[in-house]
């Protein structure tokens, strides 16, 4: 077993890695820790770790982490395992992935197989970047982008509320023409999601199915502070899918056509500007409980 660990995620990473690393022991396991000094770090070090014939490759961080490692191993023989240890660990709620030290060194022993279809995104200069939840271009990746991960450190989620509410008055709010599965459409914001929940546990894109075919997606119609603000007050009482001018549609391929607005893939800044989003094409093999 290979852990390929993030020590920026999250605000207690090491403690936490220690702790699960004792309950792996009690199952007579000790894996090999390879920790990350910059970005890109995760897929590198799960790739290699992939070739030489791991077969099993843990992910320890966030989200960002998480589909890093992802990118890494799509496609050889390895499985993926998951410790949340990031900020939102929104993939690991998706699956119902507890955080406590035993259940995860009991999933990581034993548990089974869930086959999950990740989502791709091209950019137009031929840069790839594979997705595990949700991409998203507009507000909330100007948001990510702008975000000090020292407050990140000390905050945590709620620092993504600070950043939120000091972009809303010099965010532009641009107009985006995305492409749905061939028909243009005109929006403030979109988000194409692989799973239910955003930003944690807080449901979104009801239908979307992270071992099933597709995405659903976001189109925020509306921009501007009062949108943002009503948004914002939804998302933690689950009411999302019901903000006015929110429409949520079923796709296989997202394009979005407009130059210079930000994106972002899994909570991680990503690009700017056109970008073209399907199924990765081959299934990612996850440790589940």
């Amino acid at each position: 077993m290979i852990i390929v660990f993030n020590p920026a995620a999250g605000s207690r990473g090491h403690g936490r890695l220690r702790a699960i690393l004792a309950a792996l022991a009690q199952h007579g396991v000790a894996p090999t820790v390879l920790e990350t000094r910059a970005p890109g770090d995760a897929g590198r070090l799960a790739r290699q770790a992939a070739r030489d014939g791991a077969r099993l490759v843990v992910a320890a961080g966030g989200d960002g982490t998480i589909a890093e490692v992802a990118q890494g191993i799509l496609g050889s023989r390895a499985q993926l395992g998951i410790l949340p240890l990031g900020t939102a660990n929104v993939l690991a709620q998706e699956l119902d992935i507890a955080a406590a030290p035993a259940a995860l060194a009991r999933m990581l022993t034993g548990g089974r197989l869930r086959l999950l279809r990740p989502g791709i995104a091209r950019s137009a200069g031929g840069g790839t970047r594979l997705f595990v939840q949700m991409l998203g271009a507009g507000f909330d990746a100007a948001v990510v982008a702008a975000l000090d991960l020292r407050l990140k450190r000390r905050l945590g989620r709620a620092a993504y509320v600070v950043q939120a509410v000091r972009e809303m008055p010099r965010y532009p709010f641009p107009r985006l023409r995305v492409e749905v599965d061939g028909r243009v459409q005109d929006c403030a914001s979109v988000i194409v999601s692989k799973g239910r929940f955003y930003a944690g546990r807080h449901l979104l894109a009801p239908a979307a199915q992270p071992d099933g075919p597709g995405f659903q997606v976001a189109l925020f119609r509306e921009g501007g502070m009062r949108q943002a603000t009503l948004a914002g007050l939804a998302l933690p009482l689950d009411l999302l899918p019901r903000l006015p001018g929110l429409t949520l549609q079923l796709a296989s391929r997202v394009t979005l056509l407009t130059e210079g607005v930000p994106w972002q893939a899994d909570g991680d800044p990503a690009g700017a500007g056109s970008v073209q989003i399907e199924e990765a094409g081959t299934p990612l093999p996850v440790r589940v409980p």
